[in-house]
This record gives structure tokens, sequence and C-alpha cells, in this order.
């Protein structure tokens, strides 16, 4: 019980990884009813986009400083390749069946994996990320690194903002009518595909933050990151109830805290020692997803946020 603090600390940073990712899933899925499996990829270029940026700095620049020019610069990119992909990839195929759609998604992920190992300078192997000197900071019984609480603070700021934009604006509000019915939505005056753009760069942007933060809690970035973390976001989604921005950042947190309670402590049971450990934690991860499916098919806050808005 000693470890509690710490494990809810490191399950609290890695679901708020998660739930920041996984607002790209449900962003587009509640808008346009598509998967997009290349989701993770795009989170991977905001971390090499942010790595950039760092490495052209000159030498000797603060960390501190440089982080607001490494979002930007992580989020230039992320939303660049999440808004192409939308334009060429998938609004052609907007009325296609669905298995079109989301085949066009695996390909795209596999092809922007595959383009930055092949293109980026060293990517064959993790690049090292920037860190912050210091010992770890004792908070609440719980050692946590300084580039953690990136992530910590960066959570809950990013959702606040997006729920003041989704209701307090005029393109919130033409965001959820379009989620609602987009047929409708178009006859009101809505440029639905203005909406479908701006749902993908907002999930995009928030991917990017999320890379930030995985780099500097890791210590490296690696074309390969996305593919499991995106996993885990779209887990996450699905957790919280798919298409709602809420509940992806909730089912996040569920699944950031039971991975790592489960990685604490199944090994501690009796009869259990062989499914303790951080090798199990992707097992536990998806039987928790499994068992709230199971109970509850819609996910933990169920419905679309354009349905109770």
């Amino acid at each position: 019980m000693n470890e509690l603090p710490q494990q809810l600390a490191n399950g609290l940073i890695l679901g708020a990884m998660y739930g920041l990712i996984a607002i790209g899933y449900t962003m587009v899925y509640g808008i346009v009813q598509l998967i997009n499996f290349a989701h993770g990829e795009i989170f991977m270029i905001g971390g090499f986009g942010a790595l950039t940026v760092y490495l052209v700095l000159p030498d000797g620049f603060s960390l501190a400083a440089a982080i607001p020019l490494m979002i930007i610069g992580g989020m230039i990119c992320s939303v660049a390749v999440g808004t192409a992909a939308e334009r060429f990839a998938y609004r052609p195929l907007r009325g296609a069946p669905r298995l079109a759609p989301l085949i066009t998604a695996i390909g795209l992920s596999i092809f922007l994996q595959q383009a930055v190992w092949k293109w980026y300078p060293d990517a064959k192997k993790d690049r090292s990320f920037p860190q912050f000197d210091g010992e770890p900071l004792s908070i609440l019984g719980a050692n946590i690194q300084r580039g953690s609480l990136f992530v910590l603070i960066a959570a809950p700021l990013c959702m606040l903002a997006l729920g003041l934009f989704v209701n307090k604006t005029r393109s919130g509000r033409g965001m959820q009518a379009t989620a609602q019915d987009p047929d409708t939505a178009k006859l009101m005056g809505v440029n639905t595909d203005r909406i479908i753009v701006m749902a993908f760069a907002i999930g995009a942007a928030f991917a990017a933050i999320a890379a930030v933060g995985y780099g500097l809690h890791n210590g490296q970035v690696g074309f390969k990151m996305g593919f499991i973390l995106g996993l885990k976001a779209f887990t996450a989604a699905v957790l919280g109830g798919i298409g709602n921005i809420y509940g992806a950042m909730l089912g996040g947190l569920v699944l950031g805290v039971a991975e790592s309670l489960a990685t604490g402590y199944i090994g501690d049971i009796p009869g259990m020692e062989l499914f303790g450990g951080g090798a199990w934690k992707d097992v536990w991860a998806f039987t928790l997803l499994i068992l709230v499916l199971l109970l509850r098919p819609q996910g933990l806050l169920g419905e679309r946020v354009a349905d109770r808005a």
C-alpha cells in the first residue's frame, strides 16, 4: 500500500496521454462515423515535429522556453498531416461503404509510419527527447518527474478549452449540429466540410500536445510509438463512450490508472504471479475494455456530447 500513491500518479500521467489522443478518435467518429486508425501516427509525427524544433534551436536554449515552440511545431506537423489525410484520403470515400475508409485508414497508418522510418534522420532507432534536469518532485507521497507534470497540467487545460469551444462558440455549435444530423446542419447553413476539417485539426493538435508529454515523460520518441498508443487511445475512447469528448478523457484516465494498478498489484495476488508486471499491462487494459462493454456497451458516459448539448 505504500506504493499506491506512486501507482496512481503513474496511472494518471499515462491516462492523461491516452485521453488527449483519444479525443481525436472520438471527435472524428462523432461527426463522420469514421475510426481514424492513422491517428496514432499523427500523434507520432507530432512528437518528431516537436523534436525537430528543439534540435534547430541554439545550444543552451532553455527547455522551459523551448516547450511552447515545440508544441507549436508539433501541432503544425500533426495538423498538416491530419487535415491532408481528411482532404485526400477520407473525403473522397465519405459516401463509400464503411469498410473502404477503414482499410484506407489502416493503409495510411502504415504509410506514415514507414515514411518517418525512411526519411526522418536516424529514425530507425528511438531518438532522445530533451529532459528537465533536477530531482523528481514529491507530491502527495508520489515522486513525479518534472517533465511528467506537463501532461498532468496540459490535459485538464485542453479539456476545459475544448469544452468552452464546443459549447460557447459558433463553430462549436456547428460541430454539435453536424454530429447530430449532418444533412439538416447543411440545410441550415453549416459548412459541414469545414466542420469536419476542424474536427481533424483539433484532434491532431491534441495528439501533438500528448506527444510532447510522452517525449518529456519517457525521454525518447520513435516511429513505432504511435501504434500501441493509438490502440490504447482508441480503447479509451470506446471505454468512455465513442463520440463523447468528455468520455474520451475519462476513459483514458480510467484505463491508465487500471493499467498501472494491475501492473503493480496483480502479481502480488496468490496464484496470479505469472500475470503481473509490465509484460501483461496491455492484456489487462483490453480485459477492462471487454468487461465494461459487457456491462455497459455504450461506454461509461454513453451518448455523444452533441446529443446532450
